[in-house]
């Protein structure tokens, strides 16, 4: 039965990938990835050769026509994004679910677990993270200002990622709407510059309003 894995590969720090991850990445005939570029990097630092197809927010039918030609072969492919786990928040996900639509049964999906920005950023939040709220990216204008009325209003710890240019206006929105709520952020996770910081909105705005030159990466944040 051909099959379809999941790989979880690092989030910065490449010696995060698993034994596993290595193992069956050297073993797969052909490899998806988010960016070639990117996904090279890690193959090159574990001196594994194999063939690297591209597979992106962008890649229309005829990509996913190809990856499914493969599998039909018999093909065995993993599926890697340029960080962290493939499909959460992520475009593998609308793939994995028209390769299930396709196949049924008769391919097997196989999750390799590993790197996950949101549970690495919990860990070390001090937030509760027995149960918790993740919400991905959040959307760029609609919806926008309900969701800030949803995480000001929820009971459980809510986690979402941000880019560096919306931050400030991100903190400017959790500031109108949950003003009294601890608030955590986590930047460069697992690289040189990993930083995480906690406060209150206000304090956090000031603090990157004064901090131009950390407006870079991902951001990971908390709101409890």
């Amino acid at each position: 039965m051909p099959t379809l894995y999941i790989i979880a590969t690092p989030i910065g720090n490449l010696e995060d990938i698993t034994l596993r991850a290595l193992r069956i990445l050297g073993e797969v005939d052909t490899i998806l990835c988010e960016d070639t570029r990117v996904a090279g990097k890690l193959l090159a630092k574990y001196e594994i050769k194999k063939p690297l197809v591209s597979y992106h927010a962008q890649s229309g039918a005829m990509k996913v026509e190809k990856i499914i030609a493969l599998l039909g072969e018999g093909k065995n492919l993993a599926l890697v994004s340029d960080a962290g786990t493939p499909t959460i928040s992520d475009p593998g996900s609308l793939l994995v679910s028209q390769v299930r639509e396709h196949f049924g049964d008769t391919v097997s999906l196989v999750p390799i677990p590993g790197p996950s920005a949101s549970v690495a950023a919990l860990s070390v939040s001090g937030l509760p993270a027995s149960e918790f709220l993740f919400l991905g990216f959040l959307p760029h204008k609609k919806g926008r200002e309900t969701l800030f009325k949803e995480i000001a209003a929820s009971e459980r710890t809510v986690v979402f990622y941000e880019s560096p240019h919306r931050i400030i206006k991100t903190l400017e929105s959790l500031e109108k709407h949950a003003p009294g709520k601890t608030i955590v952020i986590a930047r460069e996770i697992t690289k040189i510059h990993e930083e995480i910081i906690r406060g209150s909105a206000q304090e956090l705005q000031k603090y990157f309003e004064t901090q131009k030159e950390k407006h870079r990466g991902e951001f990971v944040v908390m709101v409890k």
